[in-house]
C-alpha cells in the first residue's frame, strides 16, 4: 500500500502532479466554486459525466493548495486501484499517518477518486466528519450510488455537478481568443461548438474513435454492468433512439413498441441512463403535480459531442437546444405548452426559446409574450453564450 500511496502522491517526494501538468487548462468557474467551500465543514462530492474532467479538477485543486498547504498534509487516492481493492479507507488512512508520523488530531485534505468503488463508502466518510480533523472531497461518475447511499450522510455534503464545457472554455481549451466585434470568426468557432460539444479531450484532439469508446465505457460499466442487465442490445439500442428524441418529448409507450421491452423496462432503462449523465429528462411545467408527473418528458444529452457522433451534424436546431439546456440546467428548467404551442424552458423567473438562426413564428410568439416571467430571452445564435 505504500507504494501505491507515494505513487499516487508523487509530491511527497518533490515530484510533478501529473506528467501532463505543463499542458493543463484550468476550468476557473469550478476552481473557484471549490475553494469557495473548501474551508467549510462539510464533504465535497464531484460528480458528472465520465471523463469530463474530475479528476484533472482534483489535481488542480491539490496544485493550488501546495503553494500554501505542507506536501505532506494532502492525500489522493484513486479508489478503482486494483492495488487498493482489498483496503477500506479507513485502512488508507491508517497507512498515509504511519507514513508521515501524523496524529488524530493532525489535519490534512483527502482527496477521495471514484468513491464508489468502495461499497461501504457512506458509513466510513461520516465516521471520519465525526471523528477525524479531515477536509474530505469526493468524485464519482455514477449517480445512482451517490444519490442513493448520501442519505447517510444528510447534512454533511455539497455536490458540485461537472458540466462539459461551456462555450468560453471550449475556446479556452482551443486557445483561442476573440474580439466580440470579429463577428465571422466567433460564429465559425460557435459552429464548432455545436458540433464537438464539450467532452475535454474530444474537444483538444477531435478523435471520434475516443468518443466512441467513451459511450461504449459508460454504457457498459455504468449500466449494463452496475445494474447486471442481460439485453444489451436493447440497452444500446435504446441509447440510439433518445440521441434521435433530442429536444423532443417522449413517448415511453412507442419506445416500449419499438424496442420490444415493458413500458417500465424502458422507464426503469431511461433512469440509468441518467443516473450515468449520459441523458436528462425534462418535464412539462405545470401547476398540477399529478400532470407533471404523467406528462411527457423531454430529453436532452448530456453532451452535444455524443448526440452528434450518433445523429451526424444534421440537426442543429436540437443541438442548439441541448446547449441552451446544458447553459441552464442549474436553474431546473421545465418546458411549456399550451394548445399544442411549446416553449423550450421555463424556470422561476425565466422564459427560454431556442431558435438557432430562425425566427419565431407568430403563435408561437403570442404564447411567449402572454407568459408572465421576469426574464424573457430567444436564444438564437452564439450571443446567448458569451
Amino acid at each position: 500500500m505504500e507504494n501505491e500511496l507515494y505513487k499516487q502522491n508523487p509530491w511527497w517526494e518533490e515530484k510533478k502532479i501529473s506528467k501532463d501538468i505543463d499542458n493543463w487548462i484550468e476550468r476557473e468557474k469550478y476552481l473557484e466554486d471549490i475553494f469557495s467551500k473548501i474551508d467549510k465543514n462539510e464533504i465535497l462530492f464531484l460528480t458528472g459525466l465520465r471523463r469530463i474532467g474530475k479528476t484533472t479538477i482534483m489535481k488542480q485543486i491539490i496544485s493550488r493548495l501546495l503553494k500554501n498547504v505542507n506536501k505532506t498534509d494532502i492525500c489522493f487516492v484513486s479508489l478503482d486501484s486494483f492495488s487498493l481493492i482489498e483496503n477500506s479507507i479507513h485502512d488508507i488512512i491508517e497507512e498515509y499517518r504511519r507514513i508521515h508520523k501524523k496524529s488524530i488530531e493532525d489535519f490534512f485534505y483527502l482527496f477521495l477518486d471514484e468513491i464508489t468503488f468502495k461499497d461501504n463508502f457512506p458509513h466510513e466518510l461520516k465516521s471520519l466528519y465525526d471523528n477525524d480533523n479531515i477536509k474530505i472531497i469526493c468524485s464519482s461518475s455514477i449517480a445512482s450510488l451517490m444519490n442513493d447511499k448520501k442519505a447517510y450522510l444528510t447534512g454533511r455534503t455539497r455536490t458540485i455537478e461537472i458540466l462539459p464545457l461551456d462555450f468560453k472554455e471550449f475556446l479556452n481549451f482551443k486557445k483561442v481568443k476573440i474580439n466580440k466585434s470579429d463577428r465571422a470568426r466567433l460564429e465559425a468557432y460557435f459552429r464548432d461548438y455545436i458540433k464537438v460539444g464539450g467532452i475535454p479531450r474530444y474537444v483538444l484532439e477531435e478523435d471520434e474513435a475516443y468518443l466512441r469508446e467513451l459511450v461504449d465505457s459508460i454504457i457498459y460499466k455504468d449500466i449494463i454492468a452496475h445494474y447486471s442487465l442481460t439485453n444489451e442490445r436493447v440497452v444500446r439500442e435504446l441509447f440510439l433512439l433518445l440521441c434521435e428524441r433530442v429536444g423532443k418529448p417522449i413517448s415511453y409507450n412507442k419506445l416500449s413498441n419499438i424496442l420490444g421491452i415493458s413500458v417500465n423496462s424502458v422507464k426503469r432503462y431511461v433512469s440509468y441512463f441518467e443516473k450515468a449523465y449520459l441523458f436528462y429528462s425534462v418535464s412539462r411545467f405545470s401547476k398540477s403535480f399529478n400532470e407533471n408527473i404523467t406528462s411527457p418528458k423531454k430529453i436532452y444529452c448530456g453532451d452535444v459531442g455524443i448526440k452528434n457522433m450518433v445523429t451526424g451534424f444534421r440537426d442543429l436546431g436540437a443541438s442548439y437546444e441541448n446547449l441552451v439546456f446544458l447553459k441552464i440546467k442549474t436553474k431546473n428548467p421545465s418546458y411549456y405548452k399550451k394548445d399544442s404551442m411549446e416553449i423550450d424552458f421555463i424556470t422561476k423567473d425565466t422564459l427560454i426559446e431556442a431558435k438557432f438562426n430562425k425566427k419565431i413564428e407568430k403563435k408561437q410568439k403570442g404564447l411567449f409574450d402572454s407568459i408572465k416571467r421576469k426574464n424573457k430571452t430567444i436564444a438564437k445564435g452564439v450571443d446567448f453564450f458569451i
